[in-house]
């Protein structure tokens, strides 16, 4: 990951090396790698000209992989005689570091120079920001104690809020909504925000008929922005209830506030759903109005809507733009662009799209080859997906669970019970544990009973035994084989006392019915 974002920090600094050379560079060399990045970060915060806010950004990207961490560098910058940095300008790493999702060095930079440093007064945002950091890198219990130990000036309405955010995060739901009671016994509640957090917390959870209550205290209390607007509307779309989210809309445009991407974004999604395809056509057009270089993930979001509109050319023309609004495409984008053209059928162009990704991206992330390897699958042509897999296997690539999994169910929907066996092996040996497919197993058990294969019963009742996944039901399955087969299987009942797998009726039926009949050889793989 550091080597990916050292190669883009280079090029914007006009360096010339190869991602080989880069690889060969040895620990001492690669010290120092960091050490240069760490200066442009601080050289940004100096607000040198020559240190630009993106190279400050790839430069926080470089750090990814530094073992040392942001507080031993910034002993190091202060020993070498450097003036320790202001609060406006730590404010601004913390933000990056935030923005990167490194948190164990945002956390570092907190508690280093907010608390040991003699000239910074520290407010309740500091706090906030404090205990979030805490709940992303030591746990919701240690944010608890921070925010019990706190002094009581700062127990305000950002430190309770940011702590609300955790409970959110964390799906408490109990926990939230005992916090919010406290808050509107403190007035704490005079801002959307808690309110917001709380709207998140019901929709995710399911609980839709909390959502007006909550609008309606918020309206009591203080004025709603944006983005409650927008949780109102996805509440709205979860319920497709196209006459109160136009409702909604209204009331955000007399209230003066400016729609943004997500909002155009959501209805067109539930006009999509309800089709209403002439609102959604113009709705998704306001979207595309409000999508610019800052509003980055709008594209992406552009693209799905579009492809579930069916405008395949409106998909090709916000990529042709989104490659004019952006140096590189991340494999994200390019996931969504070809998944795009696949559900729109055009399969040449996610083709060409797979080609253009691996011609620019060094990644080899399986998760782009899945795609073309699903749709191959999906046309039942498994030796082309087969061939396809041994290709990017080949290339460097590292299937995943998912890309044998897709194989596993192709060949079981061919009934080919010997590669189904191979394939669904290699899957399950390819995450640390394996959590039990009931339609797999049971569609699998299926075909091979009505094969009557009883080899392909010992040999999946093997994979299942090594899995950590037997029980009455599946001896029960493995058991129909043979008598669909005619055959008495050995060893079974103890091999079931074996593994802990109680009988029942039909367990008992099952062996009864099968001692009746010839004797089959006993399996190795049982044995």
């Amino acid at each position: 990951m550091a080597c990916k974002f050292f190669l883009e920090f280079f090029e914007l600094e006009a360096i010339t090396v190869s991602c080989v050379e880069l690889c060969e560079i040895n620990s001492v060399m690669l010290d120092a790698l960091y050490d240069f990045a760490f200066s442009k970060i601080m050289g940004h915060l100096g607000q040198k000209r020559d240190y630009t806010l993106r190279q400050c950004r790839w430069a926080s990207r470089c750090l990814l992989g530094d073992k040392r961490g942001m507080l031993l560098r910034f002993l190091a910058w202060k020993e070498e005689g450097h003036a320790p940095p202001r609060k406006y300008q730590l404010n601004r790493i913390v933000r990056e570091l935030r923005r990167e999702k490194r948190y164990k060095h945002a956390l570092e930079v907190v508690e280093f120079h907010w608390e040991k440093g003699k000239d910074i007064k520290l407010v309740p945002g500091d706090y906030a920001v404090h205990l979030d950091l805490i709940t992303k890198v030591r746990g919701l219990k240690s944010a608890e104690k921070f925010f019990e130990d706190l002094p009581d000036r700062m127990r305000g309405q950002q430190t309770c809020s940011s702590l609300l955010h955790s409970y959110v995060q964390k799906n408490l739901v109990d926990k939230a909504e005992a916090l919010m009671l406290k808050m509107s016994e403190c007035d704490f509640l005079r801002c959307p925000l808690p309110y917001n957090h709380m709207l998140s917390l019901y929709i995710s959870n399911g609980k839709l008929e909390k959502v007006p209550k909550i609008i309606q205290e918020l309206k009591l209390n203080t004025s709603p922005d944006v983005v409650t607007f927008n949780l109102w509307l996805t509440a709205c779309a979860s319920q497709n209830d196209v006459e109160t989210a136009e409702r909604v809309l209204l009331e955000l445009k007399k209230a003066k506030i400016d729609p943004d991407w997500v909002t155009y974004s959501t209805l067109t999604n539930l006009y999509i759903k309800s089709a209403c395809l002439e609102k959604a056509g113009s709705t998704v057009k306001e979207m595309e109005n409000r999508t610019s270089r800052k509003t980055r993930t709008a594209f992406s979001s552009l693209l799905s809507l579009h492809t579930n509109m069916g405008n395949k050319d409106d998909v090709k023309r916000i990529w042709q733009k989104m490659k004019a609004s952006f140096r590189k495409m991340n494999d994200n984008e390019y996931i969504c662009v070809i998944s795009s053209m696949v559900k729109l059928g055009d399969i040449a162009g996610a083709e060409d799209l797979y080609r253009e990704w691996e011609s620019v991206s060094g990644t080899n992330d399986v998760r782009v080859s899945n795609i073309l390897l699903a749709s191959y699958i999906n046309q039942d042509q498994m030796e082309l997906a087969e061939g396809f897999c041994n290709q990017i296997v080949q290339k460097g690539a590292i299937p995943c669970y998912t890309t044998w999994e897709l194989l596993t169910w192709g060949y079981l929907k061919r009934k080919d019970v010997e590669k189904f066996l191979d394939y669904f092996s290699k899957a399950i040996s390819s995450v640390k544990k394996w959590s039990l497919d009931q339609r797999l197993v049971q569609e699998a058990f299926k075909i091979i009973e009505k094969q009557a294969h009883t080899e392909g019963a010992d040999q999946l009742l093997v994979i299942l035994r090594n899995a950590g996944h037997v029980n009455t039901d599946i001896y029960n399955q493995f058991l129909k084989v043979y008598a669909t087969a005619g055959k008495m299987p050995l060893i079974v009942a103890e091999r079931m006392r074996k593994d802990n797998v109680k009988f029942d009726e039909e367990t008992q039926r099952l062996l009864d019915l099968t001692s009746k009949m010839c004797v089959c050889d006993v399996s190795r793989n049982l044995s």
